[in-house]
């Protein structure tokens, strides 16, 4: 399964061809320029019928490839005119649950400058 950690997770947004495999993604990653594949942050990749799911990440010594398909359903990829987007690890669960990145009902994130 995937590391339960405090790693930024980022989505390439878009359609990427499910055929491209560690070599390829990293590729894809480091063609981002801003981001480092070594890092050992979570890289997610979705088809274009949004069936698939992988998952790239850089763990100590060696690329792991996580891969997810749906057979009746569709993941909730987001649509956005950026190229990546960077999501939390609850947010993650949520598409890979078949939610929506943003739940409506959930509580708003609270931040406060100073104490009283």
């Amino acid at each position: 399964m995937l590391p339960q950690s405090s790693r930024r997770i980022y989505l390439f947004l878009g359609s990427t061809d499910m055929r491209k495999a560690m070599n390829g993604l990293s590729i894809l990653v480091d063609q981002n320029g801003s981001l480092n594949p070594f890092s050992g942050d979570l890289f997610a990749f979705c088809n274009r019928r949004n069936t698939i799911m992988k998952i790239l990440y850089w763990d100590t010594n060696g690329f792991c490839l996580w891969s997810k398909r749906l057979e009746k359903q569709r993941f909730k990829w987001p649509h956005s005119q950026d190229e990546v987007l960077q999501i939390s690890q609850r947010q993650l669960q949520w598409l890979l649950d078949g939610l929506d990145l943003v739940q409506p009902a959930a509580h708003k994130n609270l931040s406060y400058s100073t104490l009283i």
